[in-house]
């Protein structure tokens, strides 16, 4: 979701500077533009004194500015955050029965998910990443089936199998998974 989201907030600004730097580019040059555009020769500057003192007297104009600008600061912030915010877990906290607790490393705990799931019939390869917080994980399989795997049967082998190791050995209570299934790409065979 992260990626799709700077992907479009960086291909929309992209696209808005380049349209608005082309156009004032092409004014500058000495380009011909439409009538109704605000520039239109090479003396032009982007706000005459006119224009610069024209709203300040306005009671809406100050309010209205400084909300515009704290919704870009709020939304700047989001983003940045988003940034930071970790994709996979670092560590699992494990009820150790004792009250101390214990912290498996999360890497750990998917490469045993994903070992165990690789090695069912048909799976050509598996990755597993765990999300979530440390005390509820949850568990994202993608497996890459071959072409004679039933898809439904590899399921309800992971599920009875891989993901109900991992959270009886992590001492969850819970672990809610998603599981990708994707099949090999193989040429036809030839008949003769």
């Amino acid at each position: 979701m992260r990626s799709t989201v700077n992907r479009v907030l960086l291909a929309l600004a992209g696209l808005v500077l380049v349209v608005l730097g082309g156009a004032v580019l092409a004014a500058g040059l000495g380009a011909s533009v439409p009538s109704w555009w605000p520039w239109d020769g090479k003396g032009d500057v982007l706000l005459s004194d006119a224009d610069r003192g024209r709203w300040r007297d306005e009671g809406w104009w100050w309010p209205t500015v400084i909300a515009v600008l704290a919704v870009l600061v709020v939304l700047a912030l989001w983003w940045l955050l988003a940034q930071l915010r970790r994709g996979r877990l670092a560590e699992v906290l494990v009820d150790s029965g004792d009250g101390e607790g214990a912290r498996l490393r999360g890497r750990a705990l998917e490469s045993a998910l994903a070992g165990e799931a690789g090695e069912l019939d048909g799976v050509s390869r598996a990755h597993a990443a765990l999300t979530g917080r440390r005390t509820a994980p949850r568990a994202r399989v993608r497996l890459l089936l071959e072409p004679h795997a039933a898809p439904l049967g590899t399921l309800n082998a992971v599920a009875d199998g891989a993901l109900t190791h991992a959270r009886q050995s992590a001492g969850l209570a819970e672990l809610p998974a998603e599981v990708r299934l994707r099949a090999v790409r193989h040429r036809a065979e030839r008949v003769s």
